[in-house]
């Protein structure tokens, strides 16, 4: 049975292999895979403990709404009444029950959240490149890595290209760290072994192939991170913006209920009922399931980004989200399909033109309009050649269809594919000619190199941008083999580019050489072989989200390593810009933010493309924007995007070609590189935001109007008609289950047709808290109105019409509901009336005041009385004051204002 190798830096790279008991080149196979999993587990550390159900049920016990219903439950046993005590101790268990189940469903769904963005890792294994959950590694596995991979284990090194590794949460290093294959000494420090990848750190640079030697806890960071039980909860702005509303409206309780209840008892109302009902009001003011809906309401909505395929990391960016103000979005995958084909060669020779889409590998070679037997070509084969030699992607058959699995770059497996279309088997041509070096992609250079034996020589295989490529290349091949490149050739060929860029397509440059040592520069005196264009067609979808947009009042700016011919014919393509907008901003041409004047400024804010921009000016644009009032939301995929989506109010990676460097900066992930996603993503960021408004908005309404007629009573000499008990049930009943309702609904479709909320912007405004103080005049004078109403009526008698307030009251807060619509929605068809949940807590609520109302017992314990055929309608008829007086204002101030 294997076992972990102990010290794997101080073996030779071939002996760790060997007692790990795999091949570097097939890798571990199915059968050992499964033993070896069995035998180490699950490649994964500590898991932060679940908040428990008892804990959650405790910090229902410890609230404040707790304590002052047990203060009201010791002084009702305390004067003897025990009913009421016995029925104030089940409101405890009630409110204990609903702020329990709320905060439950919350809590699991963020918990579950949090696990659907799993990482993955490139493995060899049964001789094929595959992509697996980085959970499922096991000791033996040898993993591929490129520049911006994150490392899912240790690693013993056995191929290192330009490697170097950010190592900087594990050992402090702030600098990345170069690797190496060759062994160190037994007593080398974490941070100098360089021949080994540790789990959670980064690869910045270059590319490698490892072999597993440690995976979960028995890794470096398993061992540190056993000292860690827990993590920080996480507490987003809005909910401490929630928070501290609240903690307001206890200090304004405390001044205010004191008051009334002195002067209660002043107008001669008994002192304890008049205690009992502070503390009852106490209780209904303050708004304790704030931060709890709050936090469902995001987990649902996160839920609902989830199925539209975009995976928030953040709790916090999720209110960010709906305030958004600009978009800078990459091209690659996100406007476009990401689904490269090569539709186009050119050679000395002429163009060859390519059919067949995607993964596709039937295909016809075409020049001049005849058919053409690409291996008949030499220079066409070789190029061909060299793109699958300069390669890290693999292209295979899937075990369950027939259909082909692409595992790397999208330029990369459309490399292969063409191959694959000219009778190319890769495969063979590595066991012809073996790699023995690689020298990876570096964004600086712009290019990328391979090393083949061939014979007692090497043959480089190189492709990168056309212009860098163009300046180390000594010759051309054309038909009668190489020639010298001169001057007016490389411009010729830049201008073939430019061409094939202005048709929309990328552009890749292909060379070679034969050298004689592997170490040879692999930048220098190479043969120009020819280019390659790749189609990648724009998403369908892309120019709706782009509209929608538009009428969101979010600025879309594209930003680009492309060239300005390309971005443009791209941006016109998805309706971008318009024929008329010829600007596109190029990256040489931007200046840094301390040196704009204020013309290069309008200028930057104007523009919607910027092509061959690197990964610092995208940093520098978000400051631009930033320092402009704007809310940034920010695209990348690559390593080095990563400090502009950590400077981005918003920062999305992307799920299917992005890194995972990349994916960890951001805040966002988008699992299908869509740009209509993001728009989605902002519009669901909006509508959460507008719900935890409405339902702050109806619940104070609500109480307020609780608190005011208790004021009006307590003041005049009339029994009191709202008593402590009946309060509590309008806690529990009229206020809860719509509130919830109001704080899950899928919102306002309208929500994308007006522009974005300035991001300071309090979660109630003046306008809101104005809102707030007239609801609750309006159901107060409904309430005195009916009871005014009742006792005058003849068909209603004294005892009765004590009634008729509490069932005004619990009506009028229920039709309140339907005051939170949006001013301009629709009367019959808004965000309220087609939201399921509004109309399942009213059922409910209804079903719970006639129970109240006509079973003898629980009407007992409220001390309700039958109010009679004309006292229900009397009471229902003035419950529907509020609701309708709503109505009219919301038509008054979309009519005139």
């Amino acid at each position: 049975m294997v076992e972990l190798p102990i010290a794997p830096w101080t073996l030779p790279w071939q002996d760790v292999i060997q007692d790990l008991h795999v091949s570097p080149n097939r890798g571990l196979d199915t059968v050992e895979v499964k033993k070896r999993y069995k035998k180490f587990g699950s490649n994964r550390l500590q898991e932060v403990k679940k908040k428990s159900a008892w804990i959650i049920l405790i910090n229902q016990l410890k609230s404040l709404i707790i304590l002052l219903l047990g203060v009201t439950t010791i002084v009702s046993f305390a004067f003897g009444e025990w009913v009421e005590g016995m029925a104030i101790g089940v409101v405890i268990v009630i409110n204990t029950a609903i702020g329990f189940f709320t905060e439950l469903k919350a809590v699991r769904s963020m918990e579950a959240l949090r696990k659907l963005g799993s990482v993955t890792t490139k493995v060899i294994r049964n001789s094929q490149l595959r992509e697996i959950p980085a959970d499922e590694l096991v000791p033996g596995d040898i993993v591929v890595f490129e520049g911006g991979d994150v490392v899912p284990a240790d690693l013993r090194l056995l191929e290192a290209s330009k490697l170097q590794a950010d190592e900087s949460a594990l050992t402090g290093e702030s600098t990345p760290v170069s690797k190496g294959v060759e062994h160190l000494e037994e007593d080398t420090s974490l941070a100098e072994r360089t021949n080994m990848l540790f789990k959670g750190t980064s690869v910045t640079r270059g590319s490698a192939k490892g072999v597993t030697v440690a995976t979960g806890m028995k890794t470096e960071l398993g061992k540190i991170s056993s000292l860690v039980e827990s993590a920080k909860e996480e507490i987003t702005p809005l909910e401490k913006r929630l928070n501290k509303l609240g903690n307001k409206l206890i200090w304004v309780t405390l001044a205010v209920t004191p008051a009334i209840a002195t002067a209660g008892i002043i107008t001669g109302e008994d002192i304890l009922l008049m205690i009992k009902i502070s503390i009852a009001l106490a209780v209904a003011t303050i708004p304790e399931g704030l931060p709890i809906v709050a936090t469902l309401a995001l987990a649902r909505g996160m839920w609902r980004m989830a199925k539209r395929n975009a995976l928030i990391n953040r709790l916090s960016s999720v209110e960010t989200l709906g305030a958004t103000s600009i978009i800078c979005t990459d091209k690659t995958g996100t406007l476009t399909e990401n689904k490269m084909t090569v539709t186009r060669i050119i050679l000395d020779s002429g163009e060859i033109k390519i059919s067949g889409e995607g993964l596709n590998t039937e295909g016809e070679f075409r020049k001049k309009g005849e058919p053409l037997d690409p291996l008949r070509e030499k220079t066409l084969q070789e190029l061909l050649h060299a793109g699958v030699l300069c390669n890290n992607a693999s292209v295979e058959p899937e075990e369950k269809d027939a259909r082909k699995k692409a595992v790397g770059d999208p330029m990369e497996v459309a490399l292969l594919v063409a191959a694959i279309k000219a009778g190319i088997d890769r495969n063979k041509l590595l066991a012809k000619m073996p790699e023995v070096r690689e020298e990876a992609f570096d964004s600086e250079v712009k290019m990328m190199a391979t090393f083949h034996a061939d014979n007692n020589q090497y043959l480089v295989a190189v492709k990168g941008a056309a212009e860098a490529l163009l300046k180390v290349c000594s010759h051309r091949m054309t038909e009668e083999g190489k020639k010298e490149m001169r001057s007016e050739d490389r411009k010729w060929w830049l201008e073939r580019g430019n061409h094939m860029a202005r048709d929309g397509l990328r552009v890749l440059a292909v060379a070679e050489k034969t050298v004689t040592a592997s170490n040879s520069n692999p930048y220098g005196q190479l043969t120009f072989l020819g280019i390659v264009g790749f189609l990648d067609p724009p998403r369908s979808d892309v120019a709706p989200a782009l509209a929608l947009c538009r009428d969101a009042g979010i600025k879309v700016v594209m930003v680009t390593g492309d060239q300005p011919v390309t971005a443009r014919n791209i941006a016109l393509a998805v309706g971008l810009i318009h024929e008329g907008e010829t600007e596109v901003i190029h990256g040489k041409d931007l200046k840094k933010p301390e040196e704009l004047s204020e013309e290069d400024l309008q200028r930057i804010l104007r523009v919607s493309v910027f092509a061959r921009v690197d990964p610092k000016q995208k940093l520098d644009l978000t400051a631009i924007y930033q320092k402009n009032g704007a809310v940034v939301a920010m695209t990348g995929d690559g390593v080095n995007d990563a400090p502009a989506l950590k400077k981005a109010d918003i920062g999305i990676a992307m799920g299917q070609c992005g890194t995972q460097v990349a994916r960890e900066a951001a805040d966002m992930i988008l699992k299908d590189d869509n740009f209509s996603t993001i728009v989605a993503a902002i519009e669901q960021g909006r509508v959460i935001f507008n719900n935890i408004r409405k339902f702050a908005l109806y619940l104070l309404s609500c109480n307020i109007s609780e608190i005011m007629v208790i004021v009006l009573y307590s003041f005049i000499d009339v029994p009191m008609p709202i008593l402590p008990l009946q309060i509590l049930f309008l806690n529990l009943v009229t206020d809860v289950f719509p509130a919830l309702a109001l704080g899950v609904g899928e919102g306002d479709p309208h929500s994308m047709k007006y522009p974005p909320r300035n991001s300071k912007e309090p979660i109630l405004t003046w306008y809101h808290l104005l809102a707030i103080g007239i609801y609750g005049m309006v159901i107060t004078v409904s309430v005195f109105g009916a009871y005014e109403l009742a006792l005058k009526w003849e068909g209603i008698d004294k005892r009765q019409a004590v009634s008729i307030p509490f069932i005004t009251l619990a009506f009028a807060q229920l039709w309140h509901v339907f005051n939170m619509r949006d001013s301009n929605s629709s009367f019959f068809r808004n965000e309220i009336t087609r939201n399921p949940f509004i109309w399942g807590a009213l059922a409910l609520c209804t079903g719970l005041l006639m129970i109240a109302i006509y079973v003898p017992g629980l009407a007992a314990v409220l001390k309700i009385v039958n109010p009679g055929t004309h006292g229900l309608i009397l009471a229902l008829v003035m419950s529907i004051i509020p609701w309708i007086t709503g109505q009219i204002v919301k038509i008054f101030r979309t009519t005139f204002l």
